[in-house]
């Protein structure tokens, strides 16, 4: 196995292209490996964080007629994108999908999708076979079970690819708080999606906008 490490396989903006596969009602209606309120939170929060940094965003459904749209907190941070509906259950299978993705230049390929076992497994490893560096953002995946999200996770991981979550991932792409040109948006989004971690960065926002007390008064 060849190990993924070093600064050169961290994350990059760049180089990052992300696609966001089958977030549609009939897969989350029968998610029970996590609480589908966070998988729709942490996939709106990766979207948001996506658009932020300029990464190329590919959104695909599979027959959307039967299964549903992509979720509306997807679709309202890319307006009027093109949603790429399959019939194919692999999307790396999906020669349109396919060409979107080569078509941006970027070779770090982060995925996420319903259900972990199936729409996200195959094309991770699929892509891998082919030679793609691909991340897997794991909490805004989820499968039919506990035991199905993890033994997809483990067999991706044998396959080659990297696991991470939303907030990593967001985190890697800022890499740098000497970094100004996103810290306003990537504030936005933690309030918003982060949970804790967004109230306590509010809270710091307040605490640091408090005048000390004069200790002679």
């Amino acid at each position: 196995m060849t190990f993924r490490n070093g600064l050169d396989s961290l994350l990059r903006p760049e180089d990052s292209v992300l696609v966001l596969i089958d977030h549609q009602p009939y897969q989350l209606a029968n998610l029970n490996s996590h609480d589908p309120h966070m998988v729709i939170n942490n996939t709106a929060g990766l979207s948001k964080v996506a658009k932020a940094f300029g990464v190329p965003t590919i959104l695909t459904t599979v027959i959307a007629a039967q299964g549903g749209r992509l979720f509306p907190q997807i679709t309202d941070v890319f307006p009027g994108q093109e949603i790429i509906d399959r019939t194919l259950i692999n999307t790396w299978q999906d020669q349109k999908v396919v060409d979107a993705v080569k078509e941006t230049g970027r070779k770090q390929l982060i995925i996420a999708g319903l259900w972990t076992e199936v729409c996200v497994a195959m094309p991770t490893i699929q892509a891998l076979g082919e030679g793609w560096d691909v991340t897997v953002v794991t909490d805004a995946c989820g499968g039919v079970s506990v035991e199905a999200h993890e033994v997809a996770i483990q067999r991706m991981i044998a396959a080659g690819a990297n696991m991470m979550t939303w907030l990593a991932v967001a985190s890697e792409w800022q890499r740098d708080w000497a970094r100004t040109e996103h810290v306003a948006e990537m504030a936005e989004i933690l309030k918003d999606h982060a949970g804790a971690s967004g109230s306590a960065f509010l809270w710091e926002q307040q605490l640091l906008n408090t005048p000390v007390p004069n200790a002679r008064d």
